[in-house]
């Protein structure tokens, strides 16, 4: 929609400057449009060319624009096969990533490791590797999914690490009822409440004849 007096002797340079103006724009904000999504780019370049625009004339003529996104065959056909593929290869990622946490979580267990080993068909029973089998579950056990490769979960090893540095129970016990006192000194205590049962729950059995 054009407004401003008539031109009838510059009509014609009017309008190609108005397109002109119109498809520079146009082509200016679709480089920021995702080519496989049509619908948002229709509505992202319907918005910017509603907004009102002016030649440099005098007097000056201002102008508003709508409209109609379409694509070629072509392009449409492009566009499908572009889907398709990452359809495809976001499946197979997904795939892909199951299968790796899946693998890495059950050879985190050295049994795991050796059971994968006596499968081989030329397994020698008379030298089985234990130390090696070890030395494979560390590295898995130490595999992380990208979600759990943040702060808290960094804090959570080094905690797992330093309790399991203290093998006997009476010293876990310890250990777990400091934590709880710490719960409650940052005023969390449904969080000791938690500690304490999961402490009380492996409590030492009691000698024989006692209760």
């Amino acid at each position: 929609m054009i407004t401003g007096p008539p031109y009838p002797d510059t009509s014609e340079a009017i309008i190609v400057a108005v397109r002109t103006l119109l498809r520079k724009a146009a082509a200016d904000l679709s480089r920021t449009c995702d080519p496989t999504d049509p619908g948002a780019a229709q509505d992202a370049l319907e918005q910017h060319l509603r907004q009102r625009r002016r030649l440099a004339t005098e007097p000056p003529v201002e102008f508003t624009a709508t409209l109609d996104l379409c694509l070629s065959a072509a392009d449409q056909s492009a566009v499908g096969a572009l889907l398709e593929a990452q359809r495809a290869q976001a499946v197979a990622d997904i795939l892909r990533r199951q299968s790796t946490q899946a693998l890495a979580a059950e050879l985190a267990d050295p049994a795991a490791v050796l059971a994968r080993w006596a499968d081989q068909d030329r397994a020698d029973w008379s030298k089985p590797p234990h130390s090696e089998a070890e030395k494979l579950s560390a590295v898995f056990a130490q595999y992380r999914p990208a979600h759990e490769r943040t702060l808290d979960h960094e804090v959570l090893e080094v905690v797992r690490d330093f309790l399991a540095s203290f093998p006997h129970l009476s010293q876990k016990q310890v250990l777990y009822s400091f934590v709880a006192g710490g719960m409650d000194h940052a005023n969390r205590p449904q969080h000791a409440a938690k500690a304490r049962a999961l402490l009380n729950g492996h409590a030492a059995p009691a000698p024989d004849g006692e209760t």
